[in-house]
């Protein structure tokens, strides 16, 4: 989430937090529907097909919205398949490093496409998957362009997706899949192609599509679409295929915000202010990445007068935010409004310590109204536990 952890100030610009109950999640629908207009132009020049991956963004109640340019969802799980086709309808893909017997038969029952993890997950289903679903193989072209190696999908001996020596049978296989980018532009794509046609170019011929996986960041700032559109021309010239791309966090970046409030204030060798927030439980990848959220007004330490180490209201010493300085201290009451903070945050909340999940929101810019879909409470903590 780094690149896009600047993005956003427009958007909290626009949205009056003075009165909202926190914790909550905000995506103004101004600013989605904005990234789902570029999108939708990808789509329309390169002649490709672009779908919602829920692991980044799950929003159903914005669904309505993002059906109207996107074609469908793809999910790694029975649970995101069975949103994809209840609450969004269209297209539904499904991808998982293995599916059980369980699973697989209720995947068929909601996907159209299934994508496969090794050669010995489609052999196993591929008489259940017969007449029912497109399916496919992932591959691994083991090429690197991540950084961040727990977010690489290509990774020295990663378990996602087969290496060329592997796949020595690609018969009955409707397409082929790759994914190895993370927040990455055109450029990360085109040598990942190169990658990907080297090795597994010969195995393309006589298949229906190729998915290009996402981490896409097409609607960053500066992201060069008139490239990633003259790559995916290319690439269905030379092949005849049909292309899908299925970014999560493009299509909800720089859109939201998540709201806090400040708890308490102490001293202890620092400045220290309790939030009504927590980063492992509302915005955990803070910690995995690691990174650096941006709050409005707010600054590096000792920029500002007033410097804080901000802190979630968890019991884990670890739940902290990160230091940041203000022109003026901060006092209980005051609320402060992280950016960008609508993908990969709502799908990854969980409920450690029994604390509050974020309420979850959307903001109409027109009208300034701001609507409360979901409060969570007490039983949402007791009925994932028995």
């Amino acid at each position: 989430m780094s690149a896009g952890a600047s993005l956003g100030a427009d958007v909290a610009a626009k949205i009056d937090v003075s009165r909202v109950e926190t914790p909550i999640h905000i995506t103004d629908l101004g600013a989605l529907e904005r990234n789902l207009k570029i999108l939708r132009d990808v789509q329309d020049r390169a002649g490709c097909t672009i779908i919602l991956a829920l692991k980044g963004f799950a929003q159903w109640s914005t669904f309505p919205l993002v059906k109207k340019y996107l074609a469908g969802t793809t999910a790694s799980s029975v649970a995101e398949a069975r949103l994809g086709r209840e609450e969004f309808g269209g297209q539904v893909h499904a991808y998982a490093p293995a599916w059980s017997d369980e699973d697989m038969r209720e995947i068929v029952t909601l996907a159209d496409h299934v994508v496969f993890n090794s050669p010995a997950q489609w052999q196993r289903f591929r008489a259940l998957c017969a007449g029912r679903v497109e399916c496919g193989l992932r591959v691994n072209p083991e090429h690197r362009e991540v950084a961040v190696a727990l977010y690489d999908p290509a990774a020295p001996c990663s378990r996602l997706g087969t290496p060329r020596a592997n796949v020595t049978d690609v018969e009955g296989l409707d397409g082929l899949h790759f994914h190895t980018l993370c927040e990455l532009g055109p450029d990360a794509l085109e040598r990942t192609l190169a990658a990907f046609e080297a090795r597994f170019g010969d195995l393309i011929p006589g298949r229906k599509w190729v998915n290009f996986g996402g981490g896409h960041h097409i609607t960053r700032p500066g992201y060069d679409v008139d490239h990633l559109v003259s790559i995916i021309e290319a690439f269905r010239a030379r092949w005849n295929v049909d292309v899908f791309l299925e970014p999560g966090e493009a299509v909800a970046l720089g859109t939201g915000v998540l709201v806090s409030t400040v708890l308490d204030t102490f001293h202890n060798g620092v400045d220290i202010a309790i939030l009504d927030t927590s980063a492992t439980a509302h915005m955990p990848d803070v910690l995995e990445m690691p990174y650096r959220p941006m709050i409005v007004g707010a600054d590096e330490p000792g920029a500002k007068a007033h410097t804080y180490r901000l802190g979630g209201l968890t019991c884990l010493a670890g739940d902290v935010i990160g230091d940041y300085s203000f022109d003026r201290p901060l006092s209980p009451g005051d609320k402060l409004v992280f950016l960008d903070m609508t993908h990969y945050t709502m799908v990854k909340n969980t409920t450690f310590n029994g604390v509050r999940l974020p309420s979850i929101a959307t903001h109409d810019p027109a009208t300034g109204r701001i609507e409360i879909s979901r409060r969570f409470g007490y039983r949402d903590y007791r009925d994932r536990l028995s």
